[in-house]
């Protein structure tokens, strides 16, 4: 099929209006950019019974911001998903990822902690991954302190943040230290920084993410060539993938990351994992995001639901 006509649309106003918040090399302004079209790709979603910002203890001593969504129709204790908001670990936040983490605790009746890591360039790979992993482990020791079943927990991202959710899958197979994952669910990620796929020559231009401002973004994140190599960062490259969580994984027709997911859950497949892959025809990249102007986003977010619910409940 062709590019969805909703998707079109929306390439077409950020053609108009000089381009993609991704495309804009002062990641000072990509961020606010970025913020701002929140406001126009925020779906409604219904009430809630709590919303709370908290700060936890991350690595070294630091804070990590979170931002805990606790469903009405919770139960006496609940499955979390604790979620990785994306935006190639340069920009995004809280509040850009706030519509799609409300509608997935409302939708798979779940917890959503949703975990503001550290950025780049201020700070590089493996920063954020480490408040990640760090957070995982936090929900996993506070989970009951919040109405949350420690036996019920779940990794979620999207773009960078899929990368994140695929790496502390793996950090807590090798160090799980009384934590483990019922499920990771990877929104179109990014498994191989330095992957060359037929869809970053497909897709490298004209669909809001081009092949320019994804090497930027790893420019950012980290400039080290040589150590885009490590599994942390490209999870793809790890030594091996059995004993990883079930795996939902999500990609789009028009992205140039769309093959990453697929080599992923092949991947995953063969070492023994249970996968189950979709690619959504006629989207583009960051389309579950865009719920208030693509009607298929929301079928995606269903989907991402369902995996969470069937997960939590098996």
């Amino acid at each position: 099929m062709g590019l969805d006509p909703q998707c079109a649309e929306i390439i077409a106003k950020a053609e108009a209006a000089g381009g993609s918040p991704l495309e804009n090399k002062d990641h000072f302004i990509a961020r606010k950019e970025y913020e701002a079209s929140t406001v126009v790709y925020r779906h409604s979603v219904g009430d809630l019974d709590s919303v709370e910002d908290r700060n936890i203890p991350g690595p070294n001593g630091i804070s990590i911001p979170v931002r805990i969504y606790t469903p009405i129709s919770a139960k006496q204790t609940s499955g979390v998903a604790v979620f990785f908001h994306g935006g190639g670990w340069v920009i995004g936040s809280l509040n850009s990822h706030d519509h799609i983490c409300r509608y997935l605790a409302q939708a798979a009746e779940c917890i959503v902690v949703s975990v503001d890591y550290r950025l780049a360039p201020e700070n590089k790979f493996p920063d954020g991954l480490e408040d990640c992993i760090a957070a995982t482990r936090w929900v996993g020791s506070n989970a009951e302190n919040f109405g949350g079943d420690p036996a019920r927990l779940a990794v979620v991202g999207d773009s960078a943040g899929g990368n994140l959710a695929a790496s502390v899958a793996i950090a807590l197979r090798d160090t799980p230290k009384g934590t483990s994952l019922r499920l990771q669910a990877l929104i179109y990620p990014v498994v191989d920084l330095d992957a060359d796929t037929d869809s970053k020559s497909e897709n490298g231009e004209g669909y809001l993410l081009t092949r320019n401002a994804i090497e930027h973004f790893n420019e950012l994140y980290l400039p080290d060539q040589e150590m885009r190599t490590d599994p942390r960062a490209s999870p793809l490259l790890a030594k091996y993938h059995t004993d990883l969580p079930r795996t939902w994984i999500q990609t789009a027709e028009f992205d140039p990351l769309r093959d990453e997911g697929q080599l992923y859950a092949e991947k995953l497949a063969k070492a023994g994992v249970e996968v189950e892959y979709k690619c959504y025809e006629g989207m583009v990249h960051g389309f579950a995001r865009m719920g208030g102007k693509v009607d298929r986003a929301l079928d995606a977010l269903d989907h991402t639901a369902n995996a969470l619910r069937s997960a939590f409940e098996g």
